[in-house]
């Protein structure tokens, strides 16, 4: 909940300017909903793509407040980010609910950044690799793995200034890539596994540089173009 309209536009000005000879890396942007049409009226043109933050699983009716997959798209998003920590944690999103947003997206047409991630004491109480099976099996419940990226945010480095270390990463992501496979065959290799959870400039290169780390979701260091474009122009030799 960051960046109002004229904000949004300064910052994507100063992005598309810095970022226009980046041609190896993908880069979406999620606004808020009230900066989404304006922010893709930004980056038309350019490499740069626009996400929501969230989305519901209706087409229209009687949702106050909610904005369907419909909306979304008439804003000019290619994006939507489904199942952030966040909202599974302030708004008590279940697995269920995530699954119906996630094939609202999908039939839609709309790449969807699906986010899991386990809490301090589930990975204390070893439970990590539970929490991922669960949230991948109930969350991708009869959907195919097409246009989907998975997201992994440990919910104790979000925000935290702690980064989950590169070996525990590469962990995580090994298994959520070993999950897919289970549900979608070798064609599970082509989905990205992405890493999030206070991503930084200083830490961006050894993250990129794990076999299974295929981008990242950033939080806090997006929020600056000098920051952001840093982490978007890590050292790919790294890898």
């Amino acid at each position: 909940m960051n960046k109002t309209v004229p904000e949004t536009r300064e910052f994507l000005k100063e992005l598309v300017s810095l970022a226009e000879d980046t041609t190896d890396v993908d880069i979406v942007v999620a606004p808020p909903f009230t900066s989404l049409f304006a922010a893709a009226e930004s980056v038309k043109s350019t490499n740069i793509k626009i996400a929501a933050q969230d989305v519901f699983y209706e087409e229209k009716g009687a949702f106050t407040a909610e904005i369907s997959p419909a909306m979304i798209l008439d804003c000019g998003c290619s994006h939507v980010i489904i199942g952030h920590s966040e909202r599974r944690q302030c708004f008590n999103e279940t697995d269920e609910v995530i699954n119906k947003k996630v094939k609202a997206a999908k039939n839609n047409g709309l790449g969807v950044i699906f986010c899991i991630g386990e809490s301090l004491a589930e990975r204390e109480s070893g439970k990590t690799f539970d929490v991922l099976k669960r949230e991948i099996e109930k969350g991708l419940e009869n959907i195919d793995g097409d246009n989907i990226v998975v997201a992994y945010e440990p919910v104790w480095a979000i925000g935290t200034g702690r980064t989950a270390a590169p070996s525990q990463a590469q962990e995580a992501h090994a298994y959520i890539r070993d999950r897919l496979r289970v549900l979608y065959g070798n064609k599970a290799d082509k989905n990205r596994i992405i890493y999030g959870g206070s991503v930084t400039p200083e830490n961006v290169d050894s993250l990129m540089a794990c076999e299974d780390v295929d981008g990242a979701l950033v939080g806090g260091a997006s929020l600056k173009v000098e920051s952001f474009i840093k982490i978007v122009k890590f050292k790919a030799e790294a890898r």
